[in-house]
């Protein structure tokens, strides 16, 4: 979305009064709207009261909504609802944000409510009242072992534990409080269960100290939180300038004030070092959202969350729907990541969305990053949002010093993928003390298998895609479908054996090399599929800092904001990846990625340096990096981009067609070419087949809708797709904004 003037005024209506006789109930799942179910009598329900409801021989969830219910329908014909007791109602802020992103990004409002509540999440109200264990009779001087008297005098304080924080505190195991309860020495006590999550403490003694700078830009934000109104303000700054420091600052007032805050990161589960800082600043952690929670522990954060206890939630892109009653604050971290985009289902972009709810709550937002979007610095050029910079390093560290390695004049050796200049500043790091990392934006061990007695060539039977070997588990896998398959030892093809040959270089192939030239090196990759989840990521940042590892060999999961203070240098393997193929982004996110990952380098004292391996040392992105004016050549980009009205100087809307039958598929994507609509700012391109023309069995074709700035596309796409019947057999994706075109 191009992040203008096209969200909703922020319109504070009265709850709606209690509804009796009938009600528009909308239910998680893709209808076109709510459903009227009858009332029974003596029961009422207002608007956002969660319900029971029939529907097609199953009962599910629903919640009453806004919509006024057909009067004409005889009453009699309506099933009835069933009200539940003791769960939280959904604001009308929540409510209108549901209605908002349907409508904008043409979904059923089920499904976009399907995000905010899920049947799991639904229980009844836990039980406050828990039993906790005091000092009961006076046990024998003989029967005091050393771990009773350590319970013993865990207890001394005279405040009642739960049995598990007990045998915790006093290091003993449950055996020897239950011994101790059969005999009377403990007795138990009826206690409350304190809340889900402590309160962050705004004037916890963990503050950073902060330079002038970062504190005029702190006072800014917090005065946006005091003043309780919508507003976008861009921080930005280079890497390593305290960014998230400064805003934790506005986290701390809205605190103060009894709001809540939403911190949205691309990955959450890899930010294990951001979660440390969160706590050495409040005292204790945030309440955290992503998809490797429990299911407990995802009902017990749903509902802190709506109840209001829940005082600060860090949280993937779906923390969005959370049911905030008191949302103060929305930051949206790295706000340039591909990663907050959802390219399935309700297919969205958490920034922009972000704005709309911040919008629609009366509160501010704020968008950061070290390389800011392009369409987030054009609003911030237009003044449609605010702009703070930090234009150095915090602490006084200088920024690295990036070089260009051209590979075609000091190429690698034959069957090697590092060049002599890295190999020797890698050999020079080490000498030192220091530690250097390597980064590939590609997992596994290759990108291609052939075979060199037929060229046979590994391909994934449900996309169109290569299988990517993984060495180490012996497999050959598809990223995009999942299917693997173990390595044969002949191939399939023309049954010639040992025949099998890797094509280009993926980490591990790196760490194989680097094993190779470094062999006394520690050494650790990271990578999705080596890392895990946050425990996996927290332990490698803590072995990095700790100074047990020597070397690092990455993905771009190195480049999310990791502060190594003994890292001093980063070799970029191939710089130019990204680059190939005519993605209308693929300048500016491989510049992205390699600043961020550039900026791992030289965060403390010691100077750091960047090498980029590359064969266009020429390349506009290439000497953006090397000189470090990022500005000219996001200036340049949109000089290129503003002629033919591309984002962010118009819009950009994607239709995906796709069958398993691609006759069928083909023809549905003709008949929509054959009604695309036309008129002056208006083009259509397409039909033709997707980059990835296979995904998970399924043809797939694309069309984009082009138009000017002060058009706006959902009505063109409304009336166009209502101009094709579609067959069941194939479906029709709508991506409205999108950033990736494969």
């Amino acid at each position: 979305m191009n992040q203008g003037n096209d969200h909703p005024a922020p319109v504070r209506e009265v709850e709606q009064a209690s509804m009796t006789g009938r009600a528009s109930v909308l239910l998680p799942v893709p209808l076109a709207g709510p459903l009227d179910y009858r009332v029974p009598a003596g029961v009422s329900v207002t608007a956002g009261d969660v319900v029971m409801v029939p529907l097609h021989g199953r009962t599910l969830h629903g919640v009453v909504w806004d919509a006024a219910p057909d009067a004409a329908l005889p009453l009699a014909r309506l099933k009835p609802l069933t009200p539940i007791a003791g769960l939280p109602r959904l604001a009308p802020d929540l409510r209108r944000f549901i209605d908002w992103v349907a409508a904008y990004t043409l979904s059923a409002p089920g499904e976009v409510l399907a995000m905010a509540i899920r049947a799991p999440l639904l229980v009844a109200a836990p039980e406050k009242i828990a039993t906790g264990w005091l000092p009961g009779a006076t046990p024998p001087e003989a029967a005091l072992t050393p771990a009773r008297r350590r319970l013993l005098d865990v207890l001394a304080d005279g405040e009642p534990r739960a049995l598990a924080d007990l045998i915790r505190e006093a290091g003993v195991g449950p055996g020897v409080a239950r011994a101790m309860a059969d005999r009377g020495w403990l007795r138990p006590v009826t206690m409350t269960k304190p809340e889900a999550f402590d309160r962050p403490d705004p004037d916890h003694a963990g503050a950073a100290i902060l330079s002038v700078r970062q504190a005029e830009a702190a006072e800014t934000l917090a005065a946006g939180v005091r003043a309780r109104a919508f507003a976008v303000t861009l921080l930005d700054g280079v890497t390593g300038s305290g960014k998230t420091e400064t805003y934790l600052e506005a986290v701390a007032e809205a605190v103060r004030l009894g709001r809540q805050s939403l911190i949205l990161l691309p990955e959450i589960a890899l930010s294990a070092q951001w979660l440390d800082r969160f706590a050495r600043r409040f005292g204790v952690p945030p309440a955290a959202w992503h998809s490797d929670l429990t299911p407990a522990t995802r009902r017990r954060t749903w509902r802190a969350v709506a109840e209001g206890h829940a005082a600060v939630v860090v949280g993937a892109r779906s923390a969005l729907f959370l049911p905030f009653p008191r949302l103060g604050l929305i930051v949206v971290d790295e706000e340039h990541e591909s990663a907050f985009k959802q390219e399935e289902g309700v297919i969205y972009h958490a920034r922009d969305m972000a704005v709309v709810r911040a919008r629609l709550e009366s509160a501010p937002i704020v968008l950061v990053s070290a390389t800011p979007s392009l369409e987030t610095m054009t609003n911030a050029e237009q003044g449609r949002y605010g702009r703070l910079t930090l234009a150095s390093r915090h602490g006084g560290a200088a920024l690295p010093r990036v070089e260009a390695v051209d590979l075609r004049a000091q190429p690698p050796e034959r069957g090697r993928f590092l060049s002599p200049p890295l190999i020797d500043a890698i050999t020079e790091t080490l000498a030192r003390g220091e530690q250097a990392m390597l980064f590939l934006n590609r997992r596994g061990y290759a990108p291609l298998t052939l075979c060199r007695h037929c060229g046979h060539r590994f391909a994934c039977r449900a996309c169109t895609a290569w299988l990517v070997e993984h060495r180490q588990r012996r497999r050959l896998q598809c990223h995009h479908c999942g299917h693997a398959e173990p390595v044969p030892k002949a191939c399939p093809a023309c049954d010639a054996e040992d025949s099998l040959a890797p094509v280009g270089p993926g980490v591990e192939r790196i760490t194989e090399e680097a094993t190779n030239l470094f062999p006394d090196a520690r050494r650790l990759v990271m990578a999705s599929d080596t890392i895990g989840g946050p425990e996996g990521a927290a332990r490698a940042a803590q072995q990095i800092t700790d100074r047990a590892v020597d070397l690092i060999i990455g993905t771009q999961i190195v480049a999310k904001g990791w502060h190594f203070p003994h890292l001093t240098l980063v070799g970029v393997v191939d710089a130019d990846l990204g680059l190939a193929g005519g993605d209308l982004r693929a300048g500016e996110r491989t510049l992205q990625l390699l600043h961020q990952v550039a900026g791992r380098a030289g965060r403390a004292e010691a100077p750091g340096r960047v090498l980029l391996q590359t064969f266009s040392p020429e390349h506009p992105v290439m000497q953006a990096l090397i000189g470090g004016d990022i500005a000219a050549f996001m200036a340049a980009e949109a000089d290129g981009r503003r002629p033919g009205h591309w984002p962010p100087f118009g819009r950009l809307a994607a239709l995906i067609v796709a069958g398993e039958d691609m006759m069928e598929t083909d023809r549905v994507a003709a008949a929509l070419g054959r009604a695309a609509p036309h008129g002056a700012g208006i083009e259509v391109l397409g039909p033709a087949p997707a980059p990835l023309a296979m995904l998970r069995g399924r043809h797939r074709r694309r069309l984009l809708l082009k138009t000017r700035r002060d058009i706006m596309v959902q009505p063109i796409l409304r009336a166009w797709l209502g101009e094709v019947v579609v067959p069941r057999s194939v479906r029709v994706d709508v991506d409205i904004d999108p950033v990736s075109f494969m």
